[in-house]
């Protein structure tokens, strides 16, 4: 995902908040108001230090399968029997399942997961339940499976399984995180985050610790258990809770971590699995945000060279190089930054250059946006009506017309921060680090590197590290990138592939984040295969 400040983040991308991965699916939303939900944001995605040691430790470290029997302290967990209802949309039952609060120490409390699911529409054998989650860390995996999955997935895949989501512990309808309220994220979001001086440094500090300072106020017990091992092992007592033996689900983005998670804890329960914007879990988060940052531009220039193309392309005509758009849009931004845009927001809010480099990378999910962004882009720059990069990033970021937020953002930062030490840990860390993260990306470096850095003031310690997942003795995986996804760059989904015993690689040669429904024929009906066959496709199959 999910979460930079470029937007601030990490698979979910670009977010202040932490990483996000995000994706835009044809037929629920509009490209804006489908950003966040699907949305990986590396920048604070993953933390950790770039180290060569701390490399090799990950190549050396696998996460480690859990013993098959269920301990007797979580035997209760496991036998509950949901008390399905409705639930306001047409054909969805909802429940609410319990789960411990700390794994560890089961007595010690619980938390409360809610449910939804479609049954299956016939005609053909039910093949049991499908669980998706369409990424994040902090994305509503109901709301996406209530707006999109339960009635956009191929008829045939809903015919023949249960259409399930569960909301992470600590999202949406789990026992949300909470830390800012509307006008305090206004501010949030708005903060510069290019600073030039040491009082913008200042400035984007207060505001990485104003916002982790909240997180902890609201939620200081829930914070130090919202982990993706904590999620995964969640998804194992929904998934006996649905009766079924194995569970079968789809995962996007940062989905594909948490999906991944599951294999390797759980590798004898993997049924049908598809990772579909693969992550790399054994890079720490700088080389993750770093990675990303290069994934946004090779989804930039892939942008730019078709804008260029099309008369109403505002950063150049025909013949302007790729560089030369980046060159434009960055001046742009720095006109922002000395003097924000009018919007016509009814709350006065002007465009920044935070905000509108926000509205830019939402654009990069799908190239669907970019004849949305094109004209945003002309709006702002030659009007100085910035209203149009508004509605993009405040899509991104889930804001309501009323000023409020969703809590993704603030999900977002919790998981990423709880799964991986810091990127860096000090401004003079990410200030050397420029140079790097700017050759990487010209147009968006310099905010990615910046937005990596607030999982440093968080007020709970990670609890986890990079690390390889083979799941040995699972079924068939089937691993899926995007040759140029901006979010989780294609050679995250053949890491993932070359970890994991039993994946087999499929690639779909193209734009955008995640390539299952979006066009490609040959993605979709080899994974319909796999889904209601059973059948994997061969290892390297490549789509376009």
């Amino acid at each position: 995902m999910d979460t930079r400040r470029t937007p601030r983040s990490a698979d979910r991308s670009v977010s202040r908040s932490g990483g996000l991965h995000r994706r835009t699916r044809g037929g629920a939303r509009t490209a804006a108001g489908l950003l966040a939900t699907a949305v990986l944001l590396v920048s604070a995605c993953s933390s950790g230090s770039s180290t060569t040691s701390a490399t090799a430790a990950a190549e050396q470290a696998a996460l480690v399968a859990l013993p098959r029997a269920t301990p007797a302290a979580l035997t209760p967990y496991y036998g509950q029997k949901p008390a399905w209802r409705g639930c306001g949309v047409s054909g969805f039952e909802c429940a609410t399942i319990k789960a411990p609060l700390d794994y560890a120490k089961p007595a010690a409390g619980d938390v409360r997961l809610a449910v939804a699911r479609k049954k299956a529409t016939g005609p053909g054998k039910r093949l049991g339940s499908l669980l998706v989650n369409p990424g994040g860390p902090g994305g509503s995996a109901i709301g996406y499976v209530q707006a999109y999955a339960g009635i956009g997935y191929p008829a045939e895949v809903r015919a023949r399984y249960d259409m399930v989501a569960v909301d992470p512990r600590g999202v949406a309808r789990s026992e949300p995180v909470r830390c800012l309220n509307g006008p305090a994220m206004d501010t949030y979001t708005q903060t510069d985050n290019t600073p030039d001086d040491v009082k913008e440094t200042d400035g984007l500090v207060r505001a990485y610790r104003t916002f982790a300072e909240g997180c902890g106020a609201d939620s200081p017990r829930l914070l130090r258990h919202v982990s993706t091992v904590e999620a995964a092992r969640d998804m194992d007592i929904v998934r006996a809770a649905l009766g079924d033996k194995k569970l079968n689900y789809v995962g996007a983005s940062y989905g594909t971590f948490l999906g991944a998670t599951y294999a390797g804890l759980f590798p004898e329960r993997a049924g049908r699995l598809v990772l579909d914007g693969a992550m790399d879990p054994s890079l720490p988060a700088r080389r993750l945000n770093l990675e990303q940052t290069a994934g946004f531009e090779t989804a930039f220039r892939s942008f730019a060279r078709d804008c260029v193309r099309l008369k109403d392309c505002p950063l150049g005509g025909a013949g302007t190089s790729p560089e030369q758009v980046g060159e434009n849009l960055k001046a742009f931004f720095e006109k922002l930054d000395a003097r924000p845009a009018a919007t016509g927001a009814p709350d006065g809010r002007r465009l920044t250059e935070s905000l509108a480099t926000t509205g830019v990378i939402a654009a990069m999910y799908d190239e669907g946006a970019w004849q949305q962004l094109r004209e945003a882009l002309t709006s702002a720059m030659k009007k100085n009506d910035g209203s149009g990069l508004l509605v993009l990033s405040d899509g991104y970021y889930e804001r309501d017309a009323d000023g409020g937020y969703s809590n993704l953002m603030f999900a977002n930062a919790a998981v990423n921060c709880l799964d991986l030490p810091p990127a860096f840990d000090t401004p003079d860390e990410v200030r050397r680090a420029l140079p790097t993260f700017e050759k990487a990306s010209p147009v968006f470096g310099e905010g990615l590197a910046w937005a990596s850095l607030n999982c440093a003031y968080w007020p709970v310690h990670a609890t986890g590290e990079p690390h390889r997942i083979e799941a040995k003795g699972a079924a068939p995986i089937v691993v899926v990138g995007t040759t140029r996804d901006p979010a989780t760059p294609y050679r995250w989904a053949k890491a993932l592939a070359g970890q994991l015993s039993s994946a087999r690689l499929l690639t779909y040669e193209g734009d955008g984040h995640t390539a299952y429904g979006r066009g490609s024929s040959c993605i979709d009906r080899t994974i319909n295969a796999y889904l209601l066959r059973g059948t994997p496709p061969t290892d390297g199959k490549r789509c376009s």
